[in-house]
């Protein structure tokens, strides 16, 4: 409670009622925000004659995880019955050499346009920032040319490919807005000792840039992980995506619609994404602000 500087007297807020008011808002919009994954989470562990009988929310009276299992080697997508499990493994192969490479180019690109700059570097990085702004849909058709004539056609490398240069300008854009903050007598210093363009990279800007790696890190994954156009556009068959099979798998169906199993299929399918906030969600608020105050 306050104190009133002048009679000494304690003296009660002006509007007790807006902390009440404010965590009253913030439990109610917390509970919306996290229904649905609890719909999704009691569904998939209810057994298919509960959700026909009792409907498809509810608590579940008998547990059992027999859905998830289904899902993950059983359930059919089109006319396959393996269940997620090899889509979720090319889903992996994809999105971290994509996530790593995209990453490690963008470094490179942000140092060179800070550290280094060269004629036309403001021009460049223009038209780079104006690349986080093409919209998916504009690249398809000269993106599918350029698999063809490569070979990669409906192949995981060509998707590797793909996401890797599509998140380029974003990867550079955060580690270039990072690296101006470094003092560039940093680098005439290394210079002047007789170290070259990559040693200064590697040995001095690289260990000062875990935060922004972070950032970019689940940046990365997380858009290539849920990223649905180019999978369903660049795949087919055995080298489709987690995200595309789950597309297929709720739209398949054999007798009986089986909730529990789509439900438990979208949590296996958003399990990596959670896991990586879980374990570096922290890393990157701290990198996304790391860097934004010169000095």
């Amino acid at each position: 409670m306050a104190t009133d500087t002048i009679t000494g007297h304690a003296r009660a807020p002006k509007f007790p009622w807006v902390p009440v008011l404010l965590y009253l808002t913030l439990g109610v919009l917390a509970f919306i925000f996290i229904m649905p994954l609890a719909v999704m989470v009691l569904t998939s562990v209810r057994p298919l004659e509960e959700i026909r009988t009792a409907g498809i929310i509810g608590i579940p009276q008998h547990v059992t995880f027999d859905a998830w299992g289904t899902a993950w080697n059983e359930a059919c997508i089109a006319s396959v019955c393996e269940g997620l499990q090899p889509y979720f493994r090319n889903s992996l192969a994809i999105a971290v050499p994509a996530t790593l490479l995209s990453t490690i180019l963008g470094a490179v690109n942000g140092y060179a346009l800070t550290k280094f700059r060269f004629r036309g570097a403001d021009t460049l990085m223009v038209l780079i920032i104006l690349g986080c702004f093409l919209p998916l849909q504009a690249v398809l058709i000269p993106a599918a040319q350029t698999l063809s004539s490569l070979g990669l056609a409906n192949s995981v490398f060509g998707l590797i490919l793909i996401y890797a240069v599509y998140g380029l300008p974003f990867t550079t854009l955060f580690f270039r807005n990072y690296y101006v903050a470094v003092p560039d007598e940093i680098v005439r210093a290394a210079t002047m000792d007789g170290a070259g363009f990559w040693r200064i990279f590697t040995q001095i800007m690289l260990p000062i840039s875990w935060p922004i790696f972070m950032v970019s890190v689940v940046f990365q994954f997380t858009g290539i992980w849920n990223e649905f156009l180019f999978g369903v556009s660049f795949s087919t068959g055995a080298s489709q995506t987690v995200t595309v099979a789950l597309n297929n798998l709720v739209n398949t169906t054999f007798g009986v619609k089986q909730y529990n199993v789509d439900m438990a299929a979208s949590l296996i399918a958003a399990l990596p994404v959670l896991i990586l906030y879980l374990f570096v969600g922290r890393f990157f608020v701290r990198g996304l602000t790391a860097g934004s105050v010169k000095g």
